[in-house]
């Protein structure tokens, strides 16, 4: 632990790597943290740990970047460490390679430790005939190193996104299709009643609507961020309404609206209190039917449902309520991140309970399968679907 005399540019500092990692280490916090050091005796470990999480910790999911960035920063210097390492665990810091060097110099770590951006793990030299990018998009979002999820985020950010459009009531002018005749009869009153040619009218072609609800729940946190990544990726395109949901329904459209994707997914994480907690997909449902429904489902809206089907709620409850917004949806698409993994089978309550009333079930594990899903949207017939 360090003296007394250096203890507040440390704790600064300290601030600094949780900042990075992802928490909200801001001025305000470091003044409550460097007020409750002066309420404890600091030589305890225990208690300087409990008064530091107490100022920098406001949620579930913050608590595992917290405890690896405390063991990280104040353990005594270890040359056999590096700066995305934890003494006595095996999860990581979330550190970009450049900035995980910065403070391995700053700690007096050994650098060596760190491998190159052309040496990160996971990233092939060479391959049987597939480029890097094609077997990363083949590669489980779950296994993803830090490198290769920032590059899956330019991926999805580049994705060539378009859903099917659909004919409306409303017409517009065209070379063919039914005659317009009051277009015509205008036109013929402007050359003195002469009949010069037929004008015509056809459907204005709309793009439909997404309805997108992700489950954020614990089972579903190695995905959450990536699948937020690819709802902001949508939204920057398409008409989409968003929700998140674990315990409770949250509308997050406003949020994916910014243009910068990282300050976007920073006021999600504010401003959603039940991330990683746990999962009633019913209840949430009932909660979008009675609310948001009427609200967004117009215009032949398409419903993306984002759930691995681990539920702790009523089963009944979850198929009552999937099946009244199935019954509203244009097109109902559940997407299981679970379902890309080998030996998978559909056998839980929540699924049982969801199957019947779902239009598509598709996985949601890599890029590979949200690119079949784009496709699969761009494609969608016109008409009503026959149920499956």
């Amino acid at each position: 632990m360090a003296s007394e005399p250096d203890l507040l540019p440390r704790l600064a500092a300290f601030a600094r790597l949780l900042h990075d990692a992802g928490l909200d280490a801001g001025p305000g916090r470091l003044t409550t943290a460097t007020r409750a050091l002066v309420q404890i005796e600091i030589r305890d470990r225990a208690a300087f740990r409990d008064a530091l999480r107490a100022c920098f910790v406001s949620r579930r999911d913050e608590l595992p970047l917290f405890e690896a960035a405390f063991d990280i920063f104040w353990a005594p210097p270890d040359p056999r460490l590096r700066a995305g390492a934890i003494p006595g665990r095996t999860r990581s810091l979330p550190l970009p390679p450049e900035r995980a060097r910065a403070w391995l110099q700053a700690l007096g770590m050994n650098q060596a430790q760190i491998p190159r951006e052309s040496e990160q793990e996971g990233t092939p030299s060479s391959s049987s005939g597939y480029s890097p990018e094609e077997l990363l998009r083949q590669k489980d979002f779950e296994d993803l190193t830090w490198q290769e999820a920032e590059q899956v985020k330019r991926l999805l950010q580049q994705a060539p996104w378009r859903v099917a459009e659909r004919r409306t009531r409303r017409l517009r002018p065209a070379r063919h299709g039914q005659v317009d005749l009051r277009r015509t009869a205008q036109q013929s009153i402007r050359s003195s009643g002469e009949l010069v040619r037929l004008l015509h009218r056809r459907p204005r072609l709309r793009r439909r609507p997404l309805v997108l609800l992700c489950d954020v729940s614990g089972s579903m946190e190695r995905y959450t961020r990536l699948l937020l990544i690819f709802a902001h990726a949508v939204a920057r395109r398409e008409d989409v309404e968003t929700f998140v949901f674990s315990t409770r329904l949250t509308r997050i459209t406003r949020m994916l609206r910014r243009r910068d994707i990282d300050r976007a997914l920073d006021e999600v994480s504010r401003k959603v209190h039940d991330f990683s907690g746990g999962t009633r997909i019913g209840q949430a449902l009932a909660d979008f039917n009675r609310r948001w429904a009427r609200r967004v489902l117009g215009h032949g809206a398409i419903v993306i449902l984002i759930s691995d089907g681990w539920d702790r709620g009523d089963p009944e409850l979850l198929s009552r309520e999937l099946a009244r917004l199935h019954r509203m949806a244009h097109r109902l698409i559940w997407l299981n991140p679970l379902l890309g993994s080998e030996g998978y089978q559909p056998v839980t309550r929540g699924m049982q309970a969801a199957l019947p009333h779902t239009d598509d079930f598709l996985a949601a594990h890599n890029v590979e399968a949200l690119d079949d899903l784009g496709r699969l949207l761009a494609d969608l017939d016109r008409r009503v679907p026959a149920r499956r």
